[in-house]
């Protein structure tokens, strides 16, 4: 069974930045995309950022392009979000999610497994 646990949220001044980790276990985790998702109170899930099976391509969403990076350390079978220069519309409960691919999608039904989320709170 896939399971995801994400860490690493927490308080951080605007302009901060921030690394999220997400430990992943359950399967060989070299073989599949990631992805990075975000949710506020009372909106909908969105899309933060992906990266392929090998780290080789990634896709940002345009709100976080220039600020967050995405990457995956594939012998710890843990994927990061660097997040740089946060403002005060980033603070959500941010969600790792794999699927059966692998490459990069952006659409959160594509994906089978999540995480619990970590939340990022930001103080102005």
């Amino acid at each position: 069974q896939v399971q995801l646990v994400e860490s690493g949220g927490g308080l951080v001044q605007a302009g901060g930045s921030l690394r999220l980790s997400c430990a992943a276990s359950g399967r060989t985790f070299s073989s599949y995309a990631m992805g990075w998702f975000r949710q506020a109170p009372g909106k909908e899930r969105d899309f933060v950022a992906a990266i392929s099976w090998s780290g080789g391509s990634t896709y940002y969403a345009d709100s976080v392009k220039g600020r967050f990076t995405i990457s995956r350390n594939n012998a710890k079978n843990t994927v990061y979000l660097q997040m740089n220069s946060l403002k005060p519309e980033d603070p959500a409960v941010y969600y790792c999610a794999t699927g059966s691919f692998s490459n990069t999608r952006t659409t959160y039904y594509d994906y089978d497994y999540w995480g619990q989320g970590t939340q990022l709170t930001v103080s102005s």
